[in-house]
């Protein structure tokens, strides 16, 4: 090999380096991209997840604050009813046949 076909080589592979390591740096870019996105989107998807979880509960605590807002006297006829027993005006004390409303 004569020096000028060794320098064209050399210079052939400088210029193949180069280009891989452009190539390179292109992919380490989108790769960061990449993670930064998937880390926001997991935030946000966990935030999404709590904020879901409250609702959840804010939408079953009405029903137990309703539950316990009964009076005593309301509570009284519910058990009596859960019993088998007529606790409207006409029956009140008689005994519910096969769970009858």
């Amino acid at each position: 090999m004569d020096k000028r076909s060794i320098y064209d080589g050399l210079n052939q592979l400088e210029v193949e380096l180069q280009n891989s390591l452009n190539n390179l740096a292109e992919m380490k870019q989108s790769l960061q991209e990449i993670v930064e996105k998937n880390t926001t989107l997991e935030l946000e998807n966990q935030r999404l997840r709590e904020h879901i979880r409250e609702l959840n509960q804010v939408a079953d605590a009405p029903a137990e604050s309703v539950k316990q807002e009964l009076s005593k006297s309301r509570m009284n006829l519910e058990k009596i009813y859960e019993e088998g027993f007529h606790v409207c005006y006409d029956l009140y004390g008689s005994r519910r046949e096969h769970d009858e409303p």
